[in-house]
């Protein structure tokens, strides 16, 4: 549940703390079986399509770091 002071203490993070908070918590709710969420036949084979791409050409893929500093830039 969200109050009012896990508000302010979470703004009391940096926004990258923050950032990290939200993946954990997202990977938290990935986890939990009885919380999966279901696709659509579309979206399943969305994901096919794309991994079959990935398969026949690997080099396509770009890193993770490369794809959140362009996301996340830091500031100076």
């Amino acid at each position: 549940m969200h109050t009012p002071a896990a508000k302010t203490e979470y703004l009391k993070l940096s926004v990258s703390e923050r950032i990290q908070l939200v993946e954990d918590i997202w990977d938290s709710i990935a986890a939990e079986e009885s919380t999966a969420v279901e696709l659509s036949q579309a979206q399943m084979d969305e994901l096919h399509r794309r991994v079959a791409a990935h398969r026949a050409d690997p080099s396509t893929a770009i890193p993770w770091e490369e794809v959140r500093s362009k996301l996340f830039p830091l500031k100076p």
